[in-house]
């Protein structure tokens, strides 16, 4: 392939894009409780829980199409900034916010990855490969994971109750079904601690 200094300037200048998720802050404190988590940190989090937690995985999956999914999954926040998840207003305009989003984000790259970049995005959204249903389900887990050791978190602060939990949660025992007794369990240790109420 012969060098192609504007792709390589497209490149780059998306590159460069992706650094404004460090300041994209979501509503989910780090689990030592000193800060909100930013979305960089957050699909870091969860590609590497990937990694870790692959045999998890019902079913055989492509494990690089999972970490592209999860590194992916929020870059348009860049543009539509974090929705709390519990924020109903907020969710009313999400999917349009965000759809505009990726034309401006992906749109950076050159013509062949904002294709892919933009078909993975729409993949992960969808839900219906085995590798999305899995990357959704780390998604979920790992918010279960950073309430819990947030003492409630984001739960406690909005005064989320455990019905609202289960149902988000929901996705895990589709996308990793191993891994819902051990959801279950944290839901009701948290429960008898009073971190999540009934």
């Amino acid at each position: 392939m012969s060098f192609d200094g504007h792709r390589l300037k497209q490149q780059i200048a998306f590159i460069e894009r992706l650094d404004h998720l460090k300041q994209v802050l979501r509503q989910n404190l780090v689990m030592d409780e000193s800060r909100r988590e930013n979305s960089a940190e957050h699909s870091w989090h969860i590609a590497s829980m990937a990694l870790v937690l692959a045999e998890y995985a019902p079913q055989q999956v492509d494990q690089q199409q999972v970490l592209k999914l999860l590194l992916l999954h929020d870059v348009i926040e860049i543009e539509a900034g974090d929705t709390f998840c519990f924020d109903l207003e907020g969710n009313r305009d999400k999917l349009e916010r965000e759809r505009r989003a990726a034309e401006q984000v992906f749109g950076l790259l050159p013509e062949d990855l904002a294709v892919e970049f933009r078909a993975l995005w729409d993949e992960f959204e969808a839900g219906e490969s085995a590798e999305a249903r899995f990357a959704n389900a780390l998604d979920r887990f790992q918010v279960l994971l950073q309430n819990f050791n947030t003492r409630g978190g984001t739960w406690r602060i909005h005064g989320i109750e455990k019905a609202r939990v289960v149902q988000r949660m929901l996705p895990i025992r589709d996308g990793a079904p191993a891994l819902w007794p051990v959801v279950e369990s944290y839901l009701e240790a948290a429960c008898a601690s009073g971190i999540l109420t009934e």
